[in-house]
């Protein structure tokens, strides 16, 4: 096999081709052909490599170990393991390393990490299992789905209590499933899969590996590769009791005047416990929109003109405001560096919000200005200087409440519509990453593939200098594409390094 970056793309075309025509299968209902397809999608090197390359080099939690303690590996390890998932059928999955992670109230939940090699193997049955349940989920579930994003249920939200849907005349059910990762029954998962019997025995072992002992057949681990799309898949359903919107585990439920909330909830319960699930009666409220909700992260609220607004939540801004301080005040690093930590933060804030109401402190106007205090303290710092640290500190995003194009009904990157997924994930980027993106026709000017939105769109500087932002120096690549660029070892995807993009 070649080491060059051809393969990694040669791989990706060929596990998407695949991916498309266990989507189509499954859509005309002929499962028997679905599942043959699966089959030779996970006996494929293709789909293998991706698999490795995902787990190692392109997702956030790459870097975290399990049980075994390794955060990386080596290019010779990364080959050993695309032979190693030849083995796929008789897999053995190791245990899961608990790492505590507080929650905001105060309690602690476990995240369950998988080894970077069992990972590497949920991906793979990933990669087949994805295509196929795309098809049943319900186009009103936006968790953890492929081309599909919160913003999405922020513009459904916002559909279904405007002024034309008379929304200040709604309530809102706020749904809330005690315990969902620790309690979900793996029957109700299991039963539901669309994959041979080889990846059924391998999904029923990763579930599992990482059980309560008081609880032997319940429970996803939180931290698996494959936990989100396993709960999508056991939850699936749950939207067609009333008009509702689900993000994964979080759920609203849209109550016109008439609706006896009694009565949804009381189907709720029956749903849930087919699943060994129940609802948290203590969290779980109706609530009249005039008086305002949290989903996702945003207060929506109906003002009594009918208008709809929505907002970062008070828990939001206060979460930031505490990493902020942290940052400027505990860390010793010198001003320019903290500087440098703070800009991705705030950026990645705004951007998240960017559809909301951002107008006075929901700006951050009280952070910036504490913010600008703190740096200015330095004795030979001038107004100036701070300014210009401030501006690099806190980076303008474009905002506009309830802008977002929600994405079409039941459309799927799996139905291959290149031009529309492009074309769409365009529109997620702004300033000089949407010019250049435009300038491109949304390919990547790396690899000459679409850029469909299955990984983060990066800029790279093609004469390396970083400051040098003129358009002819830019050009927007995958992810993958921009580590290729940057790898420690020239060429090729084993001889990749696990180290962010540059």
């Amino acid at each position: 096999m070649t080491n060059n970056h051809s393969e990694f793309k040669t791989a990706q075309i060929t596990v998407f081709k695949l991916q498309k025509r266990i989507y189509k299968a499954t859509t005309r209902g002929d499962l028997r052909q679905a599942r043959k397809l699966q089959k030779l999608l996970l006996n494929s090197q293709s789909a293998k490599i991706i698999a490795v390359r995902q787990v190692t080099q392109l997702n956030q939690g790459k870097k975290t170990a399990g049980i075994d303690g390794k955060i990386a590996l080596t290019p010779k390890e990364r080959m050993e393991l695309i032979v190693r998932l030849k083995m796929w059928k008789t897999w053995k999955h190791q245990a899961l390393r608990e790492i505590p992670i507080k929650k905001k109230n105060g309690k602690t939940r476990m995240l369950k990490v998988p080894t970077i090699s069992d990972r590497a193997y949920q991906c793979l049955l990933k990669l087949a299992l994805e295509p196929a349940h795309e098809v049943t989920f319900h186009e009103r579930s936006y968790g953890f789905r492929t081309g599909r994003s919160a913003h999405d249920a922020q513009k459904l939200t916002q559909n279904n209590l405007n002024s034309s849907a008379n929304g200040k005349d709604k309530r809102v059910l706020e749904l809330d499933i005690s315990q969902y990762f620790d309690k979900i029954e793996h029957k109700s998962i299991l039963e539901k899969l669309i994959a041979p019997k080889r990846v059924i025995k391998g999904i029923k072992l990763a579930l599992k590996a990482g059980i309560n002992p008081e609880f032997p057949s319940q429970g996803t681990p939180q931290g698996g590769v494959i936990s989100p799309l396993l709960a999508n898949i056991a939850l699936n359903g749950i939207e067609n009791i009333h008009q509702s919107i689900r993000y994964a585990d979080d759920m609203v439920i849209f109550l016109k005047p008439a609706d006896d909330e009694k009565v949804i909830l009381n189907k709720l319960r029956i749903f849930l416990a087919e699943r060994g699930l129940t609802i948290n009666e203590e969290k779980t409220r109706v609530t009249p929109t005039t008086k305002g909700f949290n989903f996702l992260g945003w207060t929506f609220i109906n003002k009594l003109n009918g208008k709809l607004t929505c907002y970062p939540t008070k828990e939001s801004r206060e979460e930031l405001t505490k990493k902020v301080k942290n940052l400027i005040t505990k860390s010793g690093s010198p001003t320019s560096e903290k500087v440098v930590k703070l800009a991705p933060i705030i950026r990645g804030w705004r951007n998240y919000h960017k559809y909301c109401d951002m107008s006075g402190n929901n700006g951050l106007w009280s952070l910036n200005n504490w913010t600008w205090k703190q740096l200015h303290k330095n004795k030979n710092a001038t107004r100036y200087q701070t300014n210009s640290l401030i501006q690099k500190a806190f980076p303008t995003v474009d905002y506009s409440l309830f802008s977002f194009v929600s994405v079409k009904g039941n459309k799927s990157p799996y139905d291959g519509d290149m031009m529309y997924w492009a074309a769409r994930n365009s529109k997620l980027y702004d300033n000089q990453t949407a010019k250049t993106l435009k300038k491109q026709g949304n390919k990547c000017g790396k690899c000459g593939m679409y850029l469909t939105g299955e990984q983060p769109v990066e800029l790279h500087h093609i004469n390396g200098n970083h400051s040098d932002n003129k358009p002819k120096n830019l050009t927007a690549i995958h992810r993958s594409c921009h580590i290729e660029i940057h790898s420690t070892y020239g060429k090729g995807l084993i001889n990749l390094t696990n180290s962010e993009a540059v």
